[in-house]
């Protein structure tokens, strides 16, 4: 069974699941240098974000996060962030489950929309969007590693 529970981004857990996360990302990047950004724990902390793992018999096998995104949108905005699933976790709809986590948790915090960003070349990811109801929408970031953004409203 795998629970998901808050855990602070700054943990050992977390750090360990990131930096699997950022170095398969680099090892797969086409053509460029992968930009690390290490998540700062003020931007998933309550109620403007939350940082998860998600586990199977304590064993950390995934995780993602949300952050509360500032704008001039009429929208409360959240962003979806560093979702990972181990490669022994993977095939398994854990992906749909975190996803589907994570938005709970937006709503929660008042969110009217998820966005998200990626980059063309990871199918899978583009694949677990789509099943939980994304769709493309124009670039909201500047971010470098990403060729494509998604959106999905909560109200």
């Amino acid at each position: 069974m795998l629970r998901i529970s808050p855990e602070p981004v700054d943990s050992e857990v977390s750090r360990m699941l990131l930096a699997e996360y950022f170095d398969a990302r680099a090892a797969s990047f086409p053509g460029q240098t992968y930009t690390r950004t290490v998540p700062a724990p003020d931007a998933f902390t309550g109620p403007t974000g939350v940082f998860v793992v998600a586990r199977e018999d304590d064993r950390a096998i995934g995780c993602g996060g949300i952050r509360r995104l500032a704008g001039d949108s009429d929208r409360t905005r959240f962003e979806v962030k560093h979702v990972y699933i181990r490669p022994q976790g993977r095939g398994r709809g854990w992906g749909r489950v975190l996803m589907g986590d994570l938005q709970e948790r937006a709503r929660s915090f008042g969110a009217d929309e998820l966005v998200l960003d990626t980059h063309h070349t990871l199918e899978a990811a583009a694949a677990l969007y789509a099943a939980t109801g994304f769709q493309p929408i124009p670039a909201y970031n500047d971010n470098p590693n990403a060729t494509r953004w998604y959106g999905k409203p909560l109200t």
